[in-house]
């Protein structure tokens, strides 16, 4: 199945796959970074996928080959349950308008209430609980979760995943400050997600005030995501967990967000940014590693930071300095 070259005894029994940490005797676990050479030489595993040119000498049989972790990756496949399946068909505690319109194979679990205009794929599945707001439409194949709530006006493409508690279309966070007091601004935009996309437990995508917040083709939102009115995500960029986005900022394409990153309103990511995790994002940046608060390129990032760790000695060598001249 993987291809490799076996260094061990061909008639061993694999029960199971585990980690290097926790495999146990009769399972099989990978090595592909040297960083993990200790829990290497400690595990308990029968057998280790190991790159080609593995030379170290372990107890645990050796399956030699290009790629551990996706060879790993298979053998996980073969011992995992199957995936959980959903019959086609509309429950009966479900609310579905007489105008809704339902592509073939499309599965409607209990609780879920579909409002009037709202269009469906084929093979799509609306989890239990579910709200799909008027006139929305999803594409085909696409995996929505328990719980979860889908605006009105909303545009899902195909082979979208959302995932347990997104809601998708809330107003945008949006108000002007009038005769003392704060006036909500009204929210009249949508929010389109293209084919492809997968969003987190529990992440929000706010409607634009105007026009789209748009999420491109092939984006990953990890869970707990904020992002706001007439945000732009370009195509395959990756967000990670409790990253706040605010309005009207474009995300170039292939871009990638740390956890908690944190961006200002109206600026513009480049393609290909890397901002690394509990960055601030203050102004438009153009590519490359960004790293801190403000969030800066890599190389001026660690600079500061080797600074402020000397600066407790810098101080002791200054008041040793002010001693020996009586200041």
């Amino acid at each position: 199945m993987s291809g490799g070259e076996l260094l061990g005894d061909p008639a061993l029994k694999i029960t199971g796959a585990a980690s290097l940490a926790e495999a146990v005797p009769g399972e099989i676990t990978f090595f592909s970074d040297p960083r993990y050479g200790p829990l290497l030489r400690k595990t308990r595993a029968a057998a280790v996928f190991v790159p080609l040119n593995f030379s170290d000498n372990i107890s645990a049989a050796q399956i030699r080959v290009a790629n551990p972790s996706k060879a790993f990756e298979q053998v996980v496949f073969k011992f995992a349950p199957g995936p959980i399946s959903f019959a086609p068909g509309i429950h009966p505690s479900a609310i579905v308008d007489p105008t809704a319109k339902l592509g073939a194979r499309v599965s409607i679990q209990p609780y879920v209430v579909i409002e009037a205009g709202v269009s469906i794929g084929d093979a799509t599945v609306i989890g239990a609980g579910t709200y799909v707001g008027h006139e929305t439409s999803i594409g085909a194949s696409c995996t929505i979760y328990p719980r979860v709530s889908i605006r009105e006006r909303s545009r899902i493409g195909s082979r979208v995943i959302i995932h347990s508690g997104v809601v998708i279309g809330a107003d945008g966070f949006g108000f002007e400050f009038v005769e003392n007091r704060h006036k909500k601004i009204p929210q009249l935009g949508i929010v389109q997600i293209d084919d492809d996309v997968e969003i987190g437990a529990n992440t929000t995508i706010d409607r634009a005030r105007f026009g789209r917040t748009w999420i491109k083709e092939g984006v990953k939102i990890d869970n707990l995501v904020q992002v706001a009115h007439n945000v732009v995500i370009g195509k395959n960029s990756v967000v990670a967990a409790q990253t706040g986005i605010s309005g009207s900022t474009r995300v170039g394409e292939h871009v990638q967000m740390g956890g908690q990153v944190g961006i200002v309103g109206h600026v513009t990511i480049a393609d290909k940014t890397l901002i690394g995790a509990q960055s601030g994002v203050s102004k438009d940046i153009g590519g490359g590693v960004w790293f801190g608060y403000p969030a800066m390129p890599m190389p001026e990032a660690k600079r500061q930071i080797a600074w402020i760790r000397r600066l407790g000695k810098l101080f002791a060598r200054v008041k040793e300095i002010e001693k020996k001249l009586g200041l």
